[in-house]
């Protein structure tokens, strides 16, 4: 006797799908779909590299930028010095889109006109492989930017009168002699400054100083000092904040504003002035010295009298 086919069984439907078959179908729930298979961490890593390198670009062309400090102007609070290992130096490039610099701000910024006009200017590698390599280094900090760069501290802003010495040596700035802890002086037992006559830094500009005072061509000498040594603002890359190598100088940037603790100052007049007086006096000692005795004698012919 053969047993009754159920209605509904699989027999009874051929359309249906065989259930062995039901695993390769895309269910609701998508457990039966293959699993995607993952790319070898070799072909993922050249896109992981793109990745950093315009991530990098992005932050250092609008946020912030490392630069490598190539000289010993700024010593001791930046170190560079030729054939070592400089500080690489984190440059806040967003702070100045809100504000202007300050005095005591260490800042980055392009070489002005007066100050790069006599300057030779960076030759170029031919190699294009070498070429690519440099630029690399240079927007992670490891190599000299193709472009003239300078750090210095913002000694006056627009409007003040900047000029020294006072009798202590100091600079002034606006008739006060400023306290300017930071400075470093490579020969202790030469502890002066070049001294300069006054200067008005135009509007929009900055003067600018290195702390290694002695071993810095800064607004003193570029473009022969004066009006010409003055950096406008809008060449301003952005301000020094932080130290990341070498590691054993990480840090923070001083920004110490040194007309906070200025104080006034009597200037000595010019030679010629001070020397005034003196020939003033004896120019009159004479004719003095004559109607003193004229006097006298006259006094004395009265009382005879």
């Amino acid at each position: 006797m053969v047993d009754p086919i159920p209605r509904g069984s699989a027999e009874s439907d051929p359309e249906r799908p065989d259930q062995d078959g039901a695993g390769e179908s895309s269910g609701s729930d998508g457990r039966g779909r293959k699993a995607r298979k993952k790319r070898p961490f070799w072909q993922e890593l050249p896109i992981l590299i793109v990745i950093a390198l315009v991530l990098t670009i992005l932050i250092q062309q609008f946020v912030a930028k490392v630069f490598m400090i190539p000289s010993e102007s700024m010593e001791t609070t930046l170190h560079g010095c030729t054939g070592c290992f400089g500080d690489r130096v984190v440059v806040d490039r967003v702070t100045y889109d809100f504000t202007d610099p300050s005095p005591g701000d260490v800042i980055v910024f392009r070489g002005p006109g007066p100050w790069t006009e006599h300057e030779i200017a960076p030759q170029e590698p031919s190699n294009i492989f070498a070429k690519g390599l440099r630029e690399l280094g240079s927007l992670v900090g490891f190599a000299p930017p193709d472009e003239q760069d300078f750090v210095k501290r913002v000694i006056a802003v627009g409007g003040q009168t900047v000029q020294c010495c006072d009798p202590q040596g100091r600079v002034i700035v606006d008739g006060k002699a400023l306290d300017e802890p930071y400075i470093h002086w490579a020969d202790p037992n030469n502890a002066a400054q070049q001294s300069f006559a006054p200067v008005t830094v135009p509007p929009g500009s900055l003067w600018v100083m290195g702390d290694n005072r002695n071993d810095s061509c800064d607004s003193r000498c570029q473009g022969d000092g004066g009006v010409n040594g003055t950096v406008p603002v809008d060449d301003v890359i952005g301000k020094a904040r932080f130290i990341v190598l070498p590691p054993s100088r990480w840090g923070g940037v001083s920004d110490f504003d040194a007309q906070d603790s200025a104080t006034p100052v009597a200037l000595g007049a010019p030679a010629w002035q001070q020397g005034l007086p003196l020939g003033v006096g004896t120019a009159l000692s004479v004719p003095t010295l004559i109607l003193g005795r004229r006097t006298r004698e006259a006094l004395r012919k009265r009382r005879r009298g």
